[in-house]
C-alpha cells in the first residue's frame, strides 16, 4: 500500500512537486515586435567540469556494474539520438560507447566502465541524494462498491492556449464559449466536473459499472481518495486490481495549475509538530490527520489544485524521462541541464544503500542543480522502506565517454571568451 517517501514528503511541506510539465507559467506582457536586425540568441555556457579520478579506483562491484550496464543499454537509442541539455556531450560522442556496451558480456560489467569512461567532477560535486518508489494502492477497472476514485486519462478538452503571446509555452486550459479559461481545479474534478452529468459520486448497487461520455477517459477507480492523491504526488504507480493482478500507470498531463503543499499548509495551520493534537511532518503523519478527519482532510487535499492525469503502461516498469523503464537500484533522477540523461552516475553518499553506479534516466521538478540526485528503488515494502529514509549527502562524479571531459573543459572555455 501506498504510505511514504521521505522524497514526496519534503516535496509536500515545501510546496513543490515531483512532475511539474506543463504547469501554468506567469501571464507576461506580450512580446514586442522583433526588431529589424534580431538579437542573436546567447550561447549557452556549459557547467564547470573538472577532471575526476580513474574509474578504476572506484572499485565498482560486480552485481552494480551488472546492472548498470542493462540500463545503459537501454537509454542507448535516445541517448545517441537526443539533444543533450547540458551541452557536455552529444550524440555522436556515445555512438562508439553504446554499440561497445551491447556486445559486452554482463560477466565483465566492471570493466565495460572501467575501459569506456572517465570521471568527471561537476562544480564542486558536492550531492545531496533522495529516494523515491512506485506506490501501489487498491483499484479496480470497472467501477463497484467502495472503488469510487476516478483514475483519469488524458481529457481530449485540456489544450495550449492558441492565441497565447506572453513567455514561454503556452498555458494549459480549456476553450468555452467565454474565450480559454484555466482547466477545472482538484476541487472541481473531485466534484465530478468530468464525469456524465447525473453520475453519482459514491457508487451503489444497481447503478452501471461502466460510465461513457464523460469528459476524460476513466482508466480505473481507486479505493482510497489518499492514497491516490499521494500517488498523483508520485506521478506513476500499480494499482492492485480485485483479482490480484497488477496495473501500472504512468504521468500523462497535469491540468496546468500550479501546486500547493498540503504539508506546508498543516505547518502553517499549527498542525505539524510534536505538541497535542499535532501529527509528524512526515508522510505518515499527514496521511494520519486526512484518515481522522475525513472531511477536513478532503479540503485539505483539495487546496492543491494540481491533478496529474494518467495512462496505461504496458512495460515491466515506469517509464522515465527516456522514455525507457526505469530499474530499482539502477536508475536515478538528476537535472537534464546539468547531468546528460542516459549517463552513468557515481554516487559516494552517507547511506550506503546509495552508493554506487546509476544511469540517469528521468527527472523531477524538485531535482534542480548540477548534484541533485533521486534514486528509484522499485515497488515494495523495502522500497518504501529505503526510499523513506533517503535523504543523504556526500560526492558525486559523473561517467562521461574516454575524452569527452577535456571536450567539454574546452567547450566552456570558448564559449566564457
Amino acid at each position: 500500500m501506498r504510505i511514504v517517501a521521505a522524497l514526496i514528503a519534503v516535496l509536500l511541506l515545501a510546496g513543490c512537486v515531483r512532475v511539474v510539465p506543463g504547469a501554468r507559467p506567469p501571464v507576461t506582457a506580450p512580446r514586442p515586435a522583433p526588431s529589424a536586425t534580431p538579437t542573436p540568441a546567447p550561447t549557452p555556457v556549459p557547467p564547470i567540469v573538472a577532471a575526476g579520478p580513474s574509474v578504476a579506483s572506484l572499485r565498482i562491484g560486480a552485481e552494480d556494474a551488472r546492472g548498470a550496464l542493462a540500463s545503459f543499454i537501454e537509454s542507448c537509442p535516445r541517448l545517441v539520438s537526443r539533444t543533450d541539455a547540458s551541452t557536455l556531450t552529444t550524440g555522436a560522442d556515445w555512438r562508439a560507447v553504446c554499440d561497445n556496451a551491447r556486445a559486452w558480456p554482463a560477466s565483465d560489467a566492471a570493466r565495460f566502465f572501467e575501459t569506456q569512461f572517465e570521471t568527471a567532477r561537476i562544480g564542486d560535486g558536492k550531492t545531496f541524494v533522495t529516494g523515491y518508489f512506485e506506490p501501489e494502492i487498491l483499484a479496480s477497472r470497472t467501477r463497484r462498491v467502495g472503488y469510487d476514485q476516478p483514475i483519469y486519462g488524458l481529457p481530449p478538452d485540456l489544450v495550449r492556449d492558441p492565441n497565447w503571446t506572453g513567455e514561454g509555452r503556452a498555458p494549459l486550459g480549456k476553450a468555452t464559449p467565454e474565450g480559454f479559461v484555466p482547466y477545472d481545479s482538484r476541487a472541481e474534478i473531485m466534484a465530478g466536473s468530468l464525469l456524465p452529468p447525473g453520475v453519482p459520486l459514491v457508487f451503489t448497487e444497481g447503478v452501471a459499472d461502466r460510465i461513457s461520455g464523460g469528459r476524460a477517459p476513466i482508466l480505473a477507480w481507486a479505493a482510497d481518495p489518499a492514497e491516490f492523491f499521494f500517488l498523483q504526488v508520485q506521478g506513476s504507480g500499480l494499482l492492485r486490481l480485485p483479482d490480484g493482478s497488477l496495473m501500472r500507470i504512468g504521468y500523462a498531463g497535469q491540468n496546468g495549475r500550479g501546486y500547493v503543499g498540503i504539508g506546508a499548509l498543516m505547518r502553517e495551520r499549527g498542525l505539524i509538530g510534536e505538541g497535542p493534537g499535532q501529527y509528524p511532518g512526515s508522510m505518515q503523519g499527514i496521511l494520519r490527520y486526512i484518515r481522522e478527519n475525513p472531511e477536513a482532510g478532503a479540503l485539505l487535499m483539495n487546496e492543491n489544485p494540481s491533478w496529474v492525469f494518467f495512462q496505461e503502461n504496458k512495460g515491466d516498469g515506469p517509464l522515465g524521462s527516456l522514455n525507457v523503464p526505469v530499474r530499482a537500484g539502477s536508475s536515478v533522477a538528476t537535472d537534464p541541464l546539468h547531468i546528460p540523461l542516459g549517463a552513468p552516475v557515481w554516487l559516494d553518499v552517507d547511506r550506503s544503500e546509495a552508493d554506487g553506479l546509476w544511469i540517469a534516466q528521468d527527472t523531477g521538478g524538485a531535482i534542480k542543480g548540477p548534484n541533485r540526485f533521486d534514486t528509484f528503488w522499485g515497488a515494495g515494502a523495502e522500497a518504501e522502506r529505503i526510499s523513506g529514509g533517503m535523504a543523504s549527502r556526500g560526492e558525486a562524479l559523473l561517467l562521461l565517454p574516454l575524452g569527452t571531459v577535456a571536450q567539454a573543459e574546452a567547450a566552456r572555455a570558448q564559449a566564457l571568451r
